[in-house]
């Protein structure tokens, strides 16, 4: 069996393929989401949009769950410790997520262009504030949050909650999330559409893989300025081990230590900022589908760029940097962890393959011609 420091590893490297997995797949829904109000010019071609994306995205939410749940079994400590400082926040993302099942499913059940035009406002909502909100926390996350632990690890806050949303660099981080769910979801639309609703989709893809560049520039310059965080000292990891057996040190331009020892994770921010570019120059191009993987790549380079700027840490306390919470220090047990594992092993593919399926059976492109088609048919 892996020794418990390799499980830890292992596990840190999971849970930030859940996230890439939620962003790719999710993340396109939520792009489209996004874009549902501004390139829809009329029912039909909203309807092209909402049934590009309603057969896929509750498949697709199986990533959020499990990812979540990830977090809850593997990382118990972040889970309690995220969750009660950032409540209103996660609270916010929930109520948002509400209106995806229900706009997916009533919006057409009535002709009213009233009606139909507040659900697509509530899909809008649905979609575009998670991706806000989740880019804010991430920021938090490089700043450090303001929490700390007593002597029986109960979690306590020092800020609030406005001050952990509204600082420049955590909506910068914001921007960067939204802009690039919204490429996602653009480069989709370019590939299942068709004529002017494809054209506008190609602008959108445009714009927002533009932004993404510059953003995640502008964050990563910001990100070499700001004070990061290092260990000074720390028990064997192969040991059970809590946040408050270490010692840990705020520094300037220390969340680029890492790159310093493995220069390999340069690849993730080029990886990062090419791909956005890329799936710029190739939609532009009429390839499409390319444009879409280069689009994934980008989200892969973005958050393992975070992931290997802030490892070992996962959540860092800016109040009291020695209980900063990282991957050796909140997990499960070694048996946990392990049997965790061997249930990963299993599902995640069975997941890929059913994606794969879905995907493939419901391929293909997507007119008004077709939705007057299947006019009771369809979302």
């Amino acid at each position: 069996m892996l020794d418990y420091a390799s499980l830890k590893l292992i596990w840190w490297l999971l849970v930030g393929i859940l996230l890439i997995g939620f962003a790719i797949m999710d993340g396109h829904d939520m792009g489209v989401g996004t874009l549902l109000p501004f390139l829809g010019k009329n029912d039909a071609e909203r309807r092209i949009m909402i049934n590009s994306v309603a057969p896929h995205w509750d498949g697709n939410q199986v990533w959020f769950i499990t990812g979540g749940g990830a977090i809850f079994a593997a990382w118990p400590v972040v889970y309690a410790t995220a969750f009660s400082g950032l409540y209103w926040a996660l609270l916010l993302v929930l109520f948002a997520l509400f209106f995806r099942p229900t706009g997916f499913d009533y919006r057409s059940k009535l002709a009213d262009p009233r009606w139909r035009n507040a659900w697509d406002w509530g899909l809008f909502a649905g979609s575009a504030i998670p991706a806000l909100v989740f880019g804010v926390a991430f920021g938090n996350l490089l700043e450090g949050v303001p929490f700390h632990f007593d002597e029986t690890l109960r979690p306590f806050y020092t800020g609030s909650f406005w001050a952990l949303v509204l600082n420049p660099f955590a909506l910068l981080c914001g921007v960067v999330s939204l802009m690039l769910l919204t490429l996602q979801g653009a480069t989709y639309l370019a590939h299942r559409t068709s004529g002017p609703l494809q054209q506008r989709a190609v602008k959108a893809a445009t714009l927002a893989g533009l932004i993404v560049a510059i953003g995640f520039i502008l964050a990563g310059v910001w990100v070499g300025l700001m004070p990061g965080y290092v260990i000074k000292s720390m028990p064997d990891p192969n040991g059970v081990l809590t946040p408050l057996m270490k010692e840990v040190e705020r520094l300037p331009g220390a969340w680029l230590a890492n790159y310093s020892k493995a220069p390999v994770l340069w690849l993730a921010p080029l990886l990062g900022v090419s791909g956005a570019l890329g799936a710029v120059w190739l939609v532009r191009s009429g390839k499409t589908l390319s444009s879409f993987i280069a689009s994934s790549l980008s989200i892969v380079g973005v958050i393992f760029t975070a992931g290997g700027s802030m490892f070992p840490f996962v959540m860092p306390s800016s109040s009291q940097p020695n209980v900063s919470l990282t991957a050796w220090d909140v997990t499960s047990s070694e048996y946990t962890l392990f049997v965790m594992l061997i249930v990963a092993l299993i599902f995640t593919p069975t997941i890929l393959a059913y994606t794969g399926w879905a995907y493939r059976v419901m391929r293909g492109k997507l007119d008004e011609g077709y939705v007057a088609a299947n006019d009771k048919m369809l979302y």
